[in-house]
C-alpha cells in the first residue's frame, strides 16, 4: 500500500489530527495529510464540523462562568477531594 493510500484511508489519524488542531498547530506534513484524507472521507468531515461546534460551545461556556465569577461549592470540593484521596492510598 503507497503512501498516498494510507494517509487517504487512515480515519484514525485523521480524528487525531482534528483534535491536535484544535489544541495547537499541526505540520505543514499532518495539514496536507489531512486535506488529503478530508477530500474523500465525509464521516471524517462530519466528525471535524462537529468537533469544532463542541470546542467553540466549551470554549463560550468556561468564558461564561469566568465572566459570572461562577465557583464550585465548599460541600462538592470536599467530597471531590475525599474521592481523590481515597484513590491516592490505593
Amino acid at each position: 500500500m503507497d503512501e498516498l493510500t494510507k494517509i487517504a484511508y487512515n480515519c484514525k489519524k485523521a480524528t487525531y489530527l482534528i483534535e491536535k488542531q484544535h489544541i495547537g498547530e499541526i505540520t505543514l506534513r499532518e495539514k496536507l495529510e489531512l486535506k488529503i484524507h478530508l477530500a474523500g472521507c465525509r464521516v471524517c468531515r462530519i466528525f471535524q464540523q462537529q468537533s469544532t461546534a463542541i470546542n467553540r460551545m466549551i470554549k463560550n461556556m468556561v468564558h461564561q462562568s469566568v465572566a459570572r465569577n461562577i465557583k464550585l461549592d465548599d460541600k462538592f470540593k470536599d467530597e471531590l477531594q475525599h474521592m481523590i484521596d481515597e484513590q491516592l492510598e490505593k
